[in-house]
């Protein structure tokens, strides 16, 4: 064999043996039952509480109704 098909054998051979011996990990800590709830995760920051309002008045602003006739889609 030459080097070519040597050196190609090895990295197939090093890429089946990582895709083989890939195990599990286990979890560090387990979160608990009520990780989601209100009292973990605070989403009503003023950040967020202005940036819905700044997107309820944009949406109102949109006109509604169908498209005008004419040029374009």
């Amino acid at each position: 064999m030459n080097f070519r098909n040597t050196s190609t054998l090895l990295i197939i051979f090093v890429i089946c043996m990582a895709i083989l011996s890939h195990g599990g990990v286990e979890a560090t800590r387990v979160l608990s039952e009520d990780f989601g709830n209100a009292n973990s995760l605070q989403t009503d920051s003023p950040i967020y509480v202005k940036a819905k309002d700044i997107m309820a008045y944009w949406l109102q602003r949109l006109p509604s109704g169908p498209s005008p006739s004419g040029e374009g889609h």
